[in-house]
């Protein structure tokens, strides 16, 4: 079927995906640099701050698996449009949003259609593209996704100083349409036969568990750890996570099937992803926070700090690829996570205040860098450490635990950020940090390693 479509067609195809997983990827940065005069003008306290983010990647991390399962079922266009159309409605929610409670849960509504939308997208192209064509497509899709994501923060930033913090909503609205109007004119429907069955019990107990834990650690910063309430919330996420796992041991068709860690790289990986966008999660959080509320960067400003980041990830990836290809994947999943965490280091520094080419800069290069040579090869050996028939769900896996990683950073670390008293900064960078080294030590450890 995809050697008999016009490549015309097929350029189509891959600029409705690109479209499509920008508006999720984008918005889980943009946001970032809105957060101050979000929580201004909607008179937030700090633990609903942190629920703005936490409901989008609670609910997005959560069903991100079952979203691929369910184009699987049910055709991959047809969930990628949906998907587009739910994601466009709830940001005209978020953009109304009349108290700090509506915009939340109208960003819980974008998490789910971005798991939706995420996993289609890669689908879609898998669905279009031949073998020889597919990886050039899934480059493009990626050196793009990179590219948007560079802008978006700037251009948040630049609504939220000259518009209103509502308007980084909107201008969801006409790239929806022109992915939807994309794929339904270039996207052929596709589905897996083989999938019959949807895990709901094991998606409800995931979302479950994941956001009881979520909230006891957010309400712990203000309510005290000594609150019956907080150590109810942890027990009960502690319990319901338990129960996922067990569903999955015992499912007929799990979404996540706990066989795939048999292979030591594969839960070596997983871990290593989990540590290291923890550190990253928290840092991207954190900074914009930090240079607008402390040291008087407009939201245009802080959000073109992170420009060099995205630039650099684009243009070298490709080059950490070729190295992973030539010298294994293990050395750069030791150097790049341990890099980044200097890249942490630089940007919790006291100079941090004294000026962008010498506070910051140094830092985003580096932490650039470290991510740049990390990332490139995790994939790749996420998707080798198991059977190809599994390929697509440990892809799957592995974005979710780079999601779930993102949900906890914001929590936990904002136990830290938000804690009565002096500036703790510095300590939520230094945690990054250590995460990042306890990445690399990990890489070192177990990728590569036999099963």
């Amino acid at each position: 079927m995809t050697r008999s479509q016009p490549l015309e067609r097929k350029r189509l195809a891959l600029a409705a995906t690109v479209l499509g997983s920008s508006l999720a990827f984008v918005d889980g940065s943009v946001v970032n640099v809105a957060l101050p005069a979000m929580r201004t003008a909607l008179k937030a306290d700090a633990a609903q701050v942190q629920w703005i983010v936490n409901a989008y990647l609670l609910l997005l991390g959560a069903l991100v698996l079952i979203g691929g399962s369910a184009g699987d079922r049910f055709g991959r266009r047809r969930v990628f449009v949906s998907g587009i159309v739910l994601f466009a409605v709830a940001s005209l929610a978020c953009a109304l949003a009349p108290d700090v409670r509506w915009l939340i849960a109208a960003r819980a509504v974008q998490g789910v259609a971005a798991a939706l939308v995420v996993p289609s997208s890669l689908a879609i192209l898998g669905a279009t593209f031949d073998d020889a064509e597919r990886g050039g497509a899934i480059g493009a899709w990626a050196g793009f996704g990179a590219v948007t994501t560079a802008i978006g923060p700037v251009l948040g930033g630049w609504l939220v100083d000259h518009v209103s913090w509502r308007a980084i909503f909107l201008i969801n609205l006409p790239l929806a349409a022109a992915a939807v109007w994309l794929a339904l004119a270039a996207v052929r429907e596709s589905r897996d036969p083989d999938v019959t069955h949807l895990d709901w019990a094991g998606a409800t107990l995931a979302a479950l568990g994941l956001g009881a834990t979520t909230w006891g650690l957010t309400a712990a910063g203000a309510r005290g750890w000594s609150s019956p309430a907080v150590w109810s919330a942890l027990a009960a996420g502690a319990v319901l996570l338990a129960a996922f796992v067990a569903s999955q041991a015992r499912g007929r068709h799990p979404m996540m099937p706990l066989s795939l860690y048999r292979s030591r790289t594969f839960s070596g990986a997983n871990l290593l992803t989990l540590a290291l966008y923890f550190g990253l999660n928290g840092a991207l959080f954190f900074l914009p926070f930090e240079l607008i509320a402390r040291h008087g960067y407009s939201a245009a400003k802080a959000g073109a700090t992170l420009l060099p980041f995205s630039l650099v990830m684009g243009t070298l990836s490709g080059v950490a690829g070729k190295a992973a290809d030539r010298f294994g994947a293990r050395p750069l999943l030791t150097l790049g996570p341990i890099l980044a965490g200097a890249g942490f280091a630089l940007l919790g520094a006291p100079w941090l205040g004294s000026g962008y080419w010498t506070g910051v800069l140094p830092g985003v290069l580096t932490l650039a860098l470290g991510m740049t040579i990390a990332v490139a090869p995790l994939t790749n050996t996420v998707m080798s450490a198991v059977p190809p028939t599994h390929a697509g769900v440990a892809s799957g896996i592995n974005n979710a635990v780079a999601r779930i990683a993102g949900l906890l950073a914001v929590a936990v670390l904002g136990l830290v950020y938000f804690a009565p008293g002096a500036d703790h900064y510095a300590w939520v960078m230094g945690i990054s940090a250590a995460a990042a080294v306890a990445a690399g030590i990990t890489g070192a450890l177990t990728i590569g390693r036999p099963r």
